[in-house]
């Protein structure tokens, strides 16, 4: 029998200023695909036509405490892959003591930032929603996935997906 690996810590860092002690919490990216039904004729029941990634793929939320300054000057950056995100997190496992480390690479804009309520004496925290234009998924120094959406690059366990797609398109 194994125990599962959790997040013992993390941190975040935002265009390379580390967010220690501020960071709340953050929710790593959904790998979603766009999936559409087809049915046709001599088949008794539909399958499912992979059209991409799903919509609210590209979202990546995280939250910090008090005032974070760096975030709000970057809302509206007219670049879309302008900020730079990365998430360093220890999973570790009870029953072995095993550390496994965890990084997420994002490059997006800030789709929101929630100031959150502000009340004299309680705690303050923002939520800011960014949307990625790149993601890269890194587990004990191995990349686990690398999607590049500008690029058309979707890399899963060392295998590009859309490599096939660009060469047909001439990229």
């Amino acid at each position: 029998m194994a125990l599962p690996r959790k997040l013992k810590n993390m941190n975040l860092f935002n265009d390379a200023e580390s967010l220690v002690g501020e960071v709340a919490e953050c929710t790593l990216p959904k790998i979603g695909r766009n999936m559409e039904n087809f049915r046709g004729g001599g088949m008794n029941g539909p399958v499912a036509i992979d059209q991409g990634m799903s919509d609210d793929s590209i979202d990546f939320e995280w939250k910090v405490g008090g005032l974070n300054l760096t975030s709000i000057r970057q809302y509206g950056i007219t670049s879309a892959s302008g900020v730079l995100l990365r998430f360093a997190g220890a999973y570790q496992q009870d029953d072995t003591g095993a550390i496994t480390a965890v990084e997420a690479v994002l490059r997006g804009r800030h789709e929101e930032i929630d100031m959150g309520t502000q009340k004299p004496g309680d705690d303050t925290e923002q939520t800011i929603k960014t949307k990625w234009t790149y993601y890269k998924l890194t587990v004990d120094g191995k990349v686990e996935v690398e999607i590049d959406v500008l690029a058309m690059k979707e890399i899963v366990n060392g295998v590009d997906r859309l490599e096939g797609q660009r060469k047909a398109c001439g990229l």
